[in-house]
């Protein structure tokens, strides 16, 4: 892929979506931007995408659209960034956007490839595990909060050709390494993410309130165990989380008491560490917009299904979640009390 004869296209321009267009625009990738707000394109025509942060500050200046049927022809490679509740919708309307050979790379929470797979082919996606971080303060207005990585790979784990162009791509935003095992990446994710952004749903505390607390912690882990005996099942080697910090396997395999202590205690110092972090999916709800649990949680409750495999946990956190969401229950401690009620 050269720069200047790539077709590609930013659907989504909130913290994620907008921080990749702006540096891709930056180092010369011409994106066109997918925004369904008319005064957020307005304001990114006029005046750019105003990107701040660890990497500095600019303005980014790029094309934006009102919807994915403005776009101006067939795309070579489709960033989706938008909410997870939305991904199938986009990718239904991409459709007629794409070539045999176009790759739809999903910069989702959750595990959202089946489903855009379902749509567009399996053979278009690129699955891709997004671990930094961004917020939006305002229209075209984005902050990249923490540095990290993208980590890429080939939903089959099948020789991909467009992966090293697609890496070179990636790398203007984030160091980008190819996997060989993406879902098993995805999936580390997922279970951080079914983790804390759910538990802060409930809950509506921030990471470090509610990581100090012991039974939520013992629920933390708890939704964990079930997450990864589903991926047992399914066949899934989940990669180490947290940067390669955290392997799973080993922090769950041993039961003794100064096991759990110090499980225990690495929960802890992950709450301290970000303890200023509020639940993406608690600021969705507080925008009045749906989670994304049945991504997260949700997805490995219906896995569970598949494989035979109990997740009680789980699905009793998507059945609280849900009721909030309907505005039949309330956000606050209390909630995991009834945690205990639901899952028995």
């Amino acid at each position: 892929m050269q720069k200047g004869k790539v077709n590609v296209a930013v659907v989504g321009a909130g913290a994620i979506g907008g921080v990749t267009a702006a540096f891709l625009a930056r180092a010369g990738w011409d994106p066109e931007v997918v925004c369904k707000h008319q005064k957020v394109v307005d304001r990114i025509n006029a005046q750019g995408l105003h990107v701040f942060g660890v990497k500095g500050e600019w303005l980014a200046h790029v094309k934006a659209v009102r919807g994915i049927q403005d776009l101006s022809g067939t795309k070579d490679v489709v960033f989706l960034a938008t909410k997870a509740t939305d991904c199938v919708l986009a990718a239904q309307e991409l459709l007629p956007f794409l070539d045999e050979n176009s790759a739809v790379v999903s910069l989702q929470n959750g595990i959202c490839e089946d489903a855009i797979g379902e749509v567009v082919g399996g053979h278009r996606v690129v699955g891709c595990v997004v671990a930094w971080g961004a917020t939006m303060h305002g229209p075209a207005d984005l902050e990249m909060t923490s540095s990290g990585e993208f980590v890429i790979g080939n939903m089959a784990n099948l020789p991909d050709q467009r992966l090293e162009p697609l890496r070179e791509m990636l790398s203007a935003v984030a160091p980008t390494r190819i996997s060989e095992n993406i879902m098993g990446e995805l999936y580390s994710k997922l279970i951080i993410n079914s983790c804390i952004n759910s538990l802060g749903v409930i809950t509506g505390l921030t990471l470090g309130k509610l990581l100090a607390q012991r039974r939520i912690r013992n629920t933390f882990t708890g939704l964990m165990r079930e997450a990864m005996a589903v991926a047992h099942a399914a066949g899934v080697k989940v990669e180490p989380g947290g940067g390669g910090k955290l392997d799973y396997y080993r922090f769950l395999a041993d039961n003794r008491l100064m096991a759990e202590l110090k499980r225990h205690v690495v929960i802890r110092l992950i709450g301290f560490k970000y303890r200023k972090i509020r639940s993406s999916s608690l600021q969705s709800l507080e925008r009045g917009r749906q989670t994304e649990i049945d991504y997260l949680n949700g997805y490995i409750c219906r896995r569970g299904v598949e494989q035979g495999v109990p997740t009680p946990l789980n699905r009793a956190v998507v059945n609280m979640v849900k009721e909030i969401e309907a505005g039949e229950r309330s956000i606050g401690l209390k909630n995991l009390d009834d945690l205990v009620f639901q899952r028995a």
